[in-house]
């Protein structure tokens, strides 16, 4: 049996979503920027499909800026406002478990001068909003905080941070929603985000593809140009195909939105009784089982590797991970659990499971019975 278990990282491409995406490259494979009619039907499957995000997040079609995924949309948001508000201001608070695509572009305003307060969290990863409304000066022009943290599942309090935005005299606020959109309910306009960034394969959509939601009068500087698409704000040929594709998850999650959010809830809550009960000295890392996002869970397993047991249950055809997929390559501890006080042995031992729709209740007790398995042989190896 093969099991998927790093969706955080990738979720497998829908088949609907790859009969579109085929359909533009064979048959409606025209420039939308020509204006012939083969441009004409490629421009309107680029409306259709800006369209079907903007109803996924609540704003409207001109609202939705595409762009290559995740990394460039967080680049674009931080250092698009960073540049277009710094006559204003040149001071931008985030917190310390947000992704490298947005500490590092933080540490490089950093060496341009800017001033980045980054904010703590407590043991479940959740910030501190006391301290939020204390690092709000009149300097302030951005305040960047994730939806959903991409290794333990913690949910911000966007509705709150949005409150205190408005302290704030010339300040937007920027929502990486990568790891939230398609999991759990998002409306921008109704949680006053300024802007959000999303990617198209954290959803069933391709790699390549993602968007920024940009609200209407946000003052943002490109950092791409050239032609002009995407309404003067990220040049560049459009990506058709990946579009299509990324519309089109959109559209089938909208559809199913309450469905999907259920039936991770369940695979989270099945996988982590079944880890309590059949083996010992586990522990929870991030938020109660209740409270966290539906499609992560992030365990240690005390006296094992994670690594160690990554393989481990990759021999069973278990894919897991132990952490970021875009920090899975360096030889360092966790930044999210150092920053919510776990010790070396905990952040050791941590694997983070992430479920999609397409996992079984069969596959979650296939995994629990391999957990158990490989963890009591894994112990038992250590101690001799």
């Amino acid at each position: 049996m093969e099991v998927y278990l790093d969706n955080s990282a990738t979720t497998k491409v829908r088949k609907e979503v790859i009969d579109k995406m085929v359909d533009v490259m064979e048959n409606e494979y025209g420039n939308p920027s020509s204006v012939h009619l083969k441009g004409y039907k490629a421009e309107k499957i680029l409306l259709e499909s800006r369209r079907n995000v903007a109803k996924l997040l609540g704003c409207e079609t001109d609202e939705i800026i595409f762009t290559s995924g995740g990394t460039e949309s967080n680049n674009f948001a931080i250092r698009g406002i960073a540049y277009s508000m710094k006559r204003l201001g040149n001071h931008i608070v985030t917190s310390k478990i947000e992704h490298p695509s947005v500490l590092n572009v933080m540490k490089q305003l950093e060496e341009e001068g800017y001033d980045i307060t980054y904010l703590d969290v407590d043991n479940r990863g959740n910030i501190d909003l006391d301290e939020l409304e204390g690092a709000i000066n009149d300097k302030t022009i951005l305040i960047s905080i994730m939806a959903v943290n991409n290794e333990i599942g913690t949910i911000e309090p966007i509705e709150d941070i949005a409150k205190l935005k408005e302290k704030a005299k010339n300040a937007y606020f920027h929502v990486d929603g990568i790891q939230a959109v398609g999991k759990i309910e998002l409306d921008v306009k109704s949680q006053k985000i300024d802007l959000l960034s999303l990617s198209g394969h954290k959803m069933h959509g391709p790699k390549g593809i993602g968007a920024i939601y940009i609200k209407r009068g946000v003052k943002i500087k490109p950092i791409l140009y050239g032609g002009g698409q995407e309404g003067n704000l990220r040049s560049g040929t459009e990506n058709m195909p990946g579009i299509a594709g990324l519309g089109d998850a959109c559209r089938l999650i909208k559809e199913n939105i309450h469905e999907y959010e259920s039936k991770l809830i369940h695979l989270k809550k099945r996988l982590y009784d079944g880890i309590k009960s059949e083996i010992s000295d586990v522990h929870l890392n991030g938020p109660d089982i209740d409270s966290g996002a539906p499609q992560i869970l992030n365990v240690s397993f005390l006296g094992v590797r994670g690594e160690v047991l990554l393989h481990a249950l990759e021999e069973k055809g278990i894919y897991v991970s132990t952490g970021s997929a875009c920090s899975s390559h360096k030889n360092t501890e966790s930044h999210v659990l150092k920053a919510i006080g776990l010790s070396h042995e905990y952040i050791e031992g941590a694997i983070r499971f992430s479920f999609s729709i397409f996992n079984t209740d069969e596959e979650i007790d296939y995994t629990i019975d391999a957990l158990k398995d490989k963890v009591n042989f894994l112990r038992k190896y250590k101690r001799r």
